[in-house]
């Protein structure tokens, strides 16, 4: 069974690795991982080469390609290049990833080849237009393999056949929960961080908002007031990341601060596990960090949705206020509380037993109504027939 990873961020990979891997060292199972966006990209910092460490045997990347500012446009770049390594490569089922152009198109091209697609973490919400798409994907997709049954519970409203639908946890707790990950010295020596203790800020452009600078301006002001150390990821490449940088560069000559555009995800973890608190508005901090009980400062509207305040206890919610955010950086350490809300490190097994067993599934898909709908329909059709 020839199964094709699409991956184009630092983000996704950290999710699909644990299957990816799955796939790799079974038998009956062939992985092949296709790379592409901001992989390719040395101003992200070509985490192409992190995937090459980890030594998959089939490895590929389009012969051409040009990152474009706007996202539409890797999105018809990506439907091209994917496309023709489909094509190519005839798999027999396309696996993405969240809520992004590169699943978008993976999904889109899966669809129109009459290829299975499986879509991991659908069924969420977000406070972004990346939600519009995490939901185009999971329409596009055969099967499911969502974090918790509040997702599996969206799909069901959505018209997805419960029979499609998996709930594995997020993949990447397999990784965190592991032995696998270095050890703090040697993760800060490799890296050059030369704090005894620190926080995390990652901050992503929100590409509905329309007060991007003003908010990132009180982000930065705040972090700097704090006199605390600080490891910084720097933003993806949505629109709006150079709005981003420019403000991050005012802390460039403050050596409290260490700036990185990517971080290879074992030795994030690391990081993440020792740091004294995240701040910013990274799904990190509502996923990975609940599952350390890290504290998370979770700022703005990008994560809006993403989880239930009573069952992540770790997390403030907090807007782009200086004043603010300070009042939640000083109350952090009082927020160390972890949770399994997203998983407990088992998925990776479970999908690579459920991808192995599914058999010949049916490819047409039949939007599937709820109960109330079903109802409300058969009400309609009475009161207008009869």
């Amino acid at each position: 069974m020839k199964i094709a990873f699409l991956t184009g961020t630092r983000a996704d990979y950290g999710k699909l690795k644990p299957l990816m891997q799955a796939c790799e060292s079974d038998a009956e199972t062939e992985c092949m991982v296709y790379a592409i966006g901001m992989h390719l990209l040395e101003e992200y910092g070509a985490t192409i080469n992190d995937i090459r460490n980890d030594r998959f045997s089939h490895l590929y990347t389009p012969e051409h390609y040009c990152h474009h500012d706007k996202m539409e446009l890797n999105l018809a770049e990506t439907i091209v290049s994917f496309s023709s390594f489909v094509d190519t490569t005839q798999p027999d089922l396309i696996v993405v990833h969240g809520d992004r152009v590169e699943p978008l198109a993976g999904a889109i091209v899966g669809v129109m080849n009459n290829t299975y697609v499986a879509h991991v973490e659908g069924g969420e919400v977000t406070g972004t237009a990346d939600e519009f798409m995490r939901h185009a994907v999971t329409k596009l997709s055969n099967l499911h393999f969502v974090s918790n049954e509040e997702a599996k519970l969206r799909l069901l409203q959505l018209g997805e056949r419960e029979e499609t639908i998996y709930v594995i946890g997020s993949p990447d707790i397999d990784i965190m929960l592991s032995d696998r990950l270095p050890a703090l010295d040697e993760v800060k020596k490799k890296q050059g961080i030369p704090f005894d203790r620190y926080a995390i800020l990652s901050y992503h452009p929100v590409t509905t908002a329309h007060s991007l600078a003003r908010d990132v301006e009180q982000l930065v002001d705040a972090v700097e007031a704090s006199g605390l150390n600080y490891v910084v990821i720097m933003p993806n490449d949505d629109k709006g990341s150079d709005v981003i940088q420019t403000e991050l560069k005012r802390l460039a000559s403050n050596l409290r601060f260490r700036f990185f555009a990517s971080i290879p995800f074992e030795s994030y973890l690391t990081l993440l596990r020792h740091a004294e608190f995240i701040i910013g508005n990274s799904s990190a901090g509502v996923r990975e960090a609940c599952v350390y009980g890290v504290p998370a400062i979770d700022v703005g509207t990008r994560q809006n949705n993403r989880y239930h305040p009573a069952a992540l206890r770790n997390i403030q919610k907090c807007g782009e206020n200086a004043d603010e955010l300070l009042r939640c950086i000083a109350s952090a350490d009082r927020h160390r509380v972890a949770s399994s809300y997203f998983g407990n490190g088992h998925s990776a097994e479970q999908f690579i037993r459920i991808i192995k067993n599914m058999g010949k599934m049916p490819f047409q898909k039949q939007f599937v109504d709820t109960a109330e709908t079903a109802a409300a329909i058969n009400n309609y059709i009475n009161e207008v027939c009869f």
